[in-house]
This record gives C-alpha cells, sequence and structure tokens, in this order.
C-alpha cells in the first residue's frame, strides 16, 4: 500500500483520502442525509453523493443496514460453534454452506484454518432454541465434531472496519 491511496484488490480503482473519511461517516451513521455527510468530509452533495454511488457500485459499500440488539428482541445467547469435518470435497462443502446459510441463526460463517474445519456465530433466544439449531445442524450433513462456546458476556462488539488512513 502506498501512502497516497489504497488499492483495491477487485479492481484499479484507488481510495483516496475523501472516500476514505465518507466510508469513516458512513460506518459510524448511515442516516445522514447526502449534506451531511459532504460537511463532515468537506464536499458539496452532489460529489458526495457521486463519491457514495462510486463507492458501492464498485463494492466498497456492500449495503446500508440498522443494528438491532439481540438483547432487546430476545436473542439472549450468543454461540461459536466449532465444526470439523471428515469431508473435505468440493460437492460436501456445497451442501454444507447451502445448509448453513439457509440458517437464520447463523450470524457469521467461515472456512478457518487450523485445527478447526469452520466456525460460526449464532444467535438464539434460548439453551432450547440452541438445541432445535444444534439438531438441525448436525443432520444437515455428516460432520465429525460440533463444539460449542457460549459467550457470558459481549465486552466488545463494533462494525465498523478501521478504514487506513493515507
Amino acid at each position: 500500500m502506498t501512502d497516497v491511496a489504497i488499492q483495491l484488490h477487485d479492481n484499479s480503482r484507488r481510495l483516496d483520502a475523501i472516500d476514505r473519511k465518507i466510508l469513516t461517516v458512513l460506518q459510524e451513521d448511515a442516516s445522514l442525509s447526502v449534506a451531511e455527510i459532504g460537511d463532515r468530509v468537506g464536499l458539496s452533495s452532489t460529489p458526495c453523493w457521486k463519491r457514495i454511488q462510486r463507492l458501492e457500485a464498485d463494492g466498497v459499500i456492500l449495503r446500508r443496514v440498522a443494528l438491532v440488539d439481540q438483547n432487546k428482541i430476545g436473542l439472549g445467547i450468543s454461540v461459536f460453534v466449532s465444526v470439523e469435518s471428515a469431508d473435505h470435497s468440493e460437492a460436501w462443502l456445497r451442501r454444507f454452506a447451502d445448509a448453513v446459510s439457509a440458517m437464520p441463526e447463523v450470524m457469521e460463517f467461515y472456512r478457518m484454518a487450523g485445527d478447526v474445519d469452520y466456525m460460526l456465530r449464532v444467535v438464539v433466544a434460548d439453551m432450547q432454541a440452541y438445541d432445535v439449531f444444534y439438531k438441525k445442524l448436525i443432520s444437515a450433513v455428516p460432520l465429525k465434531n460440533v463444539t460449542s462456546r457460549f459467550a457470558m458476556e459481549k465486552i466488545k462488539s463494533v462494525t465498523a472496519l478501521p478504514v487506513p488512513a493515507a
């Protein structure tokens, strides 16, 4: 990476300092008007809007969403689920990925390096709901081992990525 700009991996467009400021502002509060965002980054509304549209078209901004407190909607348990598989074929992975991706309790799903093959972050209302999820998970495809770790307290949780400075 250079001091001037960050090269995007999937195309030749570069993020300049203004783009980075826009990303930082939007990650903090995407409900701001274009005029407010422009004020914060030093642009008028039209060029600011064009940059936001370009960042969306380039896939840098994936979507704008509302963040919901899981506890306030009755999803009080977070579970980190480690999965090991005896089968590492492409067909098995496709079936497993399709099954897990269709489970609304799964918030994040990663293929890992190391002694665990896959890691899931799951949110559920209670232990009974987790048991229903667990049974659904283990019946989806053959698995070697499933280990569940229950979070007792959320100490830090952020959604904003640390946008590298110029």
